[in-house]
């Protein structure tokens, strides 16, 4: 089973080669540690999809280096893009994709908006207005979402955000290691169980994908970055709510001869790699919400279920 396409679509729209920014001199702030040390990478449990690339397990290194605790919020993001009036691929495109319930939602919705579904996944609709700032399209507004992780932010955004605040975005593998927390060949941050107690520790989709969502974890969308617990090392959110940008290139076959040391990803490629899943994942449709699951997208790329956080050097 090669498994559903990645639940966060495709740009239609070609992007414009990019400059890659220069690292300001910010002092980083929002990071914790992630100590140097060893660690076994990829599906320990024979779930991942095979056209993923989950496997095979293997031995990692890492020095030591510092990760934000949460993905970056709209509050940061607006500070960003004030401070260099910054503008996103989805607001130069002006088209971004949301998925057909949050539209649905949203109470100035207007049918000249809507573009198109997108080929394959039609829970996916290409929207005109749709961007950071407007989540589900115009008429909609991220003013009560401050602590929400922002979306509609292409590679390229994250890559641009992350250059002015002093860091980089994480490799793969720091991102693993740091979404981990510590524990060794689990399934999630917190262990093997999806709900232990009971109780669901992650924002993902409850209910019969993609029609109806229960909402049994409070969200039909994002969830505010500190939600739920945090994993052994302070990150909030490594599992499911948004997916977040790595600054890998993707190759299902990578893992066969990643470097046991600090792999950086390889050399080129068509798609950028983004970890954690996010509030559309389901085990009915796609289940990787798992902390070893990887995906992939083109870096021009945004929909409602894309953001990122920044990592940097010890």
């Amino acid at each position: 089973m090669e498994g559903p396409a990645c639940c966060a679509p495709a740009a239609e729209t070609p992007a414009r080669p990019r400059a890659v920014p220069a690292r300001s001199d910010r002092r980083p702030r929002g990071q914790v540690p992630v100590p140097a040390g060893r660690f076994e990478m990829g599906d320990a449990f024979g779930e991942g999809y095979p056209a993923d690339g989950e496997t095979p397990v293997h031995a990692v290194h890492l020095e030591a280096f510092r990760i934000d605790a949460t993905a970056v919020t709209n509050a940061q993001f607006a500070t960003f893009v004030k401070d260099t009036g910054h503008l996103t691929g989805a607001e130069e495109f002006g088209i971004s994709a949301v998925f057909h319930l949050a539209w649905e939602r949203n109470t100035d919705r207007r049918e000249r908006d809507l573009v198109n579904r997108a080929d394959g996944v039609p829970w996916w609709l290409a929207i005109h207005g749709a961007d950071w700032r407007s989540p589900e399209g115009p008429g909609s507004d991220v003013s009560r979402r401050q602590n929400h992780p922002v979306v509609h932010v292409s590679w390229y955004d994250a890559q641009a955000y992350a250059a002015w605040a002093g860091k980089r975005l994480p490799t793969e593998a720091e991102w693993e290691r740091a979404a981990r927390g510590g524990l060794s060949r689990q399934r999630f941050a917190w262990g093997d169980e999806l709900t232990p107690r009971g109780r669901w520790a992650c924002n993902i989709w409850q209910g019969e994908f993609p029609t109806r969502n229960t909402e049994d974890d409070g969200f039909l969308t994002t969830a505010p970055v500190k939600s739920y617990a945090p994993n052994g090392f302070g990150l909030w959110c490594t599992a499911g709510n948004v997916w977040e940008w790595c600054a890998d290139w993707f190759d299902p076959g990578y893992y066969a001869r990643s470097p046991e040391h600090d792999p950086t990803g390889p050399d080129a490629g068509e798609q950028r790699v983004m970890r954690g899943g996010s509030y559309l994942c389901h085990d009915s449709y796609c289940h990787r919400y798992r902390v070893a699951a990887r995906s992939s997208n083109t870096p021009e790329s945004t929909s409602g279920n894309t953001g990122f956080r920044c990592a940097g050097e010890a």
